[in-house]
């Protein structure tokens, strides 16, 4: 179903219609995210805000009512997908680096929120992926940096969403993975 992650009105009606529709609402993976490069000095307001909007507060506005339900089954699993920009920080996206972070450390509070009512709140903090959103980057200056040697693949973040939902990971919350071809953060 598709709406605007940055709406939060619109969010709150895709929670409640999946909700109605299902009965529950067990797992949410916040995957939201988009680039406007710029150094800060040269950074509009609005690009600042349209990132900011996109990359953070979506996560506040999908994760509220996922969390509320979750919380009332006594099961749930959310993961977020960060960056690692938002632990180094990377010149020339101090709006990504800064929404990234925030998701950080939102999702670690939220973990001790509501680890008790059977909820688990992680992040996945990829690196240089495969995407559309690293298209542009400069391939050759990046995987010199990258100790495996080349770009992660989505499925590699899949297979970590998909073990962080699962029940094998039920006793890890709070946590932030890396996932960056062996890149120290």
């Amino acid at each position: 179903m598709p709406f605007d992650v940055a709406d939060g009105a619109a969010c709150e009606a895709a929670a409640a219609k999946l909700i109605a529709a299902h009965k529950r609402l067990d797992i949410l993976v916040n995957n939201a995210g988009i680039r406007q490069d710029a150094l800060l000095v040269f950074m509009t307001p609005e690009q600042w805000a349209q990132v900011i909007a996109t990359n953070l507060t979506s996560f506040y506005n999908l994760t509220k009512p996922a969390a509320k339900q979750m919380a009332m089954q006594r099961w749930g699993r959310i993961v977020s997908v960060a960056s690692t920009a938002g632990q180094t920080g990377v010149e020339g996206q101090a709006n990504y680096a800064a929404a990234k972070a925030g998701v950080i450390g939102a999702s670690k509070a939220l973990a001790r929120e509501i680890a008790k009512r059977g909820v688990t709140v992680n992040v996945l903090a990829p690196g240089f992926i495969e995407t559309d959103m690293t298209a542009d980057v400069p391939r050759d200056q990046m995987l010199a940096r990258i100790p495996a040697g080349r770009f992660g693949k989505p499925e590699e973040v899949a297979a970590a969403a998909a073990f962080l939902c699962s029940d094998g990971a039920a006793y890890i919350t709070g946590a932030v993975l890396n996932i960056n071809g062996g890149v120290y953060t």
